[in-house]
């Protein structure tokens, strides 16, 4: 008998106004797993993640997290379930020191999922660790990405929730958010990324999800779409 996937989203439809964004996505993570939703720029990633997260209020369709449904729930709810978010823009406190930004995140451990402390995230991102004492807004951007992400593991989530981590990035950090996702599935955290980057999402996904007009067109093996040269051309080329 096959495990349950830990997320499970169903004919998931979002609005922003009247715009009709999503328009029925489908897709699951299992546990311990990252699944990459790919798609070009307006194709609907971040707002599957938001709609997923509770973040966009005109939504509809099921979403079932370890077999639960949460639907309709808030954001802080779905957070105190073990949905850890991390979006696109980097949302630190620019006043607080790196130490003092993870602490805000600090949740107590959770059954079933990684437990995180700071010195293990420092070990994860050693360059924050030579960082603890400095203020938000005297780090680079990708430095606040590694931040963003760090706070986010401080409230040990079962499933992550990640948009675009290699957007606007330097090759290195980049590499390095990479190393970063794979090590976060050796601990058995399931991962959901949203991702254009298709040599990111390579390294970094068992499975894909490919999203075009709001919909997921096409989904397998990562290595299956690394493959498909038509259906990258189809959906994923510029």
């Amino acid at each position: 008998m096959t495990a349950a996937p830990l997320l499970s989203v169903q004919s998931l439809e979002a609005w922003y106004g009247r715009a009709h964004i999503l328009t029925g996505v489908d897709l699951t993570v299992g546990r311990g797993e990252v699944v990459a939703l790919m798609g070009r720029n307006g194709a609907g990633k971040t707002t599957t993640l938001k709609a997923i997260m509770g973040l966009v209020e005109s939504r509809r369709g099921r979403v079932a997290l370890d077999s639960r449904d949460v639907s309709s729930l808030p954001p802080h709810r779905m957070a105190r379930l073990g949905v850890g978010y991390v979006p696109e823009d980097r949302r630190i406190f620019a006043d607080l020191t790196v130490e003092e930004n993870l602490e805000v995140g600090r949740q107590p451990p959770r059954p079933g999922a990684p437990a995180w402390t700071p010195e293990k995230l420092f070990a994860l991102f050693p360059n924050l660790a030579e960082m603890r004492g400095r203020r938000g807004t005297r780090m680079s951007g990708g430095e606040q990405q590694m931040l963003t992400l760090a706070r986010t593991l401080m409230g040990n989530p079962s499933l992550l929730l990640l948009d675009e981590p290699s957007e606007g990035l330097a090759p290195i950090i980049v590499r390095q958010m990479a190393d970063a996702v794979r090590r976060l599935k050796a601990e058995g955290l399931s991962v959901l990324v949203s991702e254009q980057n298709l040599s990111f999402a390579a390294v970094v996904a068992d499975r894909a999800s490919v999203i075009e007009k709001g919909q997921v067109r096409w989904t397998g093996a990562m290595a299956d779409l690394m493959a498909d040269e038509a259906a990258r051309r189809a959906y994923l080329a510029l």
